[in-house]
């Protein structure tokens, strides 16, 4: 397939300014960038779909240029329904750290370009910027923003100039890159459309010279009608171990979320979140329909995803742990403690003599002591295959289970 094809098989496109995707395949520059800021120090599978669109472009040729905002996260993309926390220095230099690695991670090319908005903002004079930047804007453009009608229309929660003014300082980023490297296409999420926007007006009026952004539509749950992402309380992270802040999921959870999708899902999700080809994708979406019991798709949907986040031979470790766990014959307290020890690298962990109510909440098992103190009051919670119940000493390495699904080693 032409990349034009790709991009709308896969579910690539939503708002643009290119007329005809197939411009994209003869296109004379193909330079693109796309950015994130370091409000967490794990991205999301909501970024992750953005991420599997730089990489569709760079398979067709394209040479990536990919931002992580030092700048722009000192500040915060602005929501629709309140201002952002600020976070510190410290914060934003720990956040980007983590998640630089994880772009790196699914975004393969030997001509990849990482760079970070902080270093040409540092020392940039704000007088030079209000000259610059703010003079080629007028207040009624930036007002008609949906992000500002949102937050200062009937019922909005206001805006400070901090917020109001990133769409300038994200224009910016994009005439940058214009200026140094020749970058001329943005690639973004939907919802980032008109903060892109600014930097093509930025380019025309200083440069006489025109530029294009491509966005992809932000993934919706076809099921409940929420988006993936943070925002909507159901995160799925890309990093498998804690950086600080609890922001993971473990290989082990994130696997299962994949392979636990409903029909109705899985052809949509299975197109954006694995580098299956298309006879590839057909071929299992046949074989699902005509025996979705045997869940054909979401097994091929939950590999891909898995290898394209944490790599072929984690992928493969979690399938043949995954069907340890969940056999009828699988004996828990048969497995030696070196052998338990070796699931930690995929489960969530907890330390030996940790409370037991503690051990839940710590490991994702419940979401409160609460909670926690429900579920082994209902006899939902096993040690080795043991019920138990708040009196339980977890001395020793063992496998920690809730319900039929849900694991966690102590060690």
């Amino acid at each position: 397939m032409k990349l034009s094809e790709e991009l709308i098989y896969r579910g690539f496109q939503a708002k643009t300014t290119i007329e005809n995707p197939e411009e994209l395949d003869t296109r004379a520059s193909k330079k693109f960038y796309w950015g994130a800021d370091p409000s967490a120090d794990s991205l999301t599978i909501g970024n992750l779909a953005a991420l599997m669109m730089c990489a569709c472009f760079v398979r067709h040729g394209y040479e990536p240029y990919l931002l992580v905002g030092g700048a722009t996260g000192q500040i915060g993309d602005p929501k629709d329904n309140g201002e952002r926390d600020l976070k510190t220095i410290d914060e934003v230099e720990h956040n980007k750290a983590c998640i630089k690695s994880q772009i790196e991670r699914v975004v393969k090319s030997d001509n990849l370009t990482m760079v970070d908005n902080y270093d040409w903002f540092k020392d940039m004079n704000y007088l030079t910027f209000l000259r610059e930047v703010g003079k080629t804007f007028s207040m009624t453009q930036l007002l008609d923003r949906q992000f500002v009608q949102n937050r200062i229309g009937e019922g909005g929660s206001g805006i400070s100039y901090a917020e109001f003014s990133y769409t300038l300082i994200q224009g910016y980023d994009f005439l940058h890159l214009y200026r140094k490297y020749g970058v001329s296409l943005q690639l973004c999420g939907a919802d980032q459309y008109g903060n892109c926007t600014s930097g093509i007006h930025l380019i025309k009026r200083l440069e006489d010279a025109d530029a294009d952004v491509w966005s992809t539509p932000l993934i919706i749950d076809p099921v409940t009608g929420r988006k993936f992402g943070k925002s909507e309380g159901n995160a799925v992270w890309l990093a498998s171990k804690d950086n600080g802040s609890g922001n993971y999921t473990s290989i082990f959870d994130f696997y299962q979320f994949w392979l636990n999708q409903p029909d109705e899902s899985v052809e949509y999700l299975i197109k954006i979140y694995t580098l299956l080809e298309k006879d590839e994708i057909e071929k299992n979406l046949a074989e699902h329909r005509e025996h979705p019991e045997l869940r054909i798709a979401q097994k091929a949907l939950a590999k891909g995803a898995t290898e394209v986040v944490h790599g072929k031979e984690n992928a493969e470790a979690i399938i043949n742990l995954s069907e340890m766990l969940f056999s009828r014959d699988t004996d828990f307290s048969s497995f030696s403690a070196d052998e338990i020890s070796e699931f930690a690298e995929y489960l969530p962990t907890v330390k030996k003599n940790t409370n037991i109510v503690d051990a839940i909440v710590s490991t994702g098992l419940a979401e409160s002591k609460k909670k926690a103190r429900e579920f082994l009051a209902q006899g939902a919670i096993s040690v080795n295959g043991v019920k138990v119940n708040e009196e339980v000493n977890l001395n020793q390495t063992a496998i920690l289970k809730k319900g039929k699904n849900k694991f966690a080693v102590v060690k």
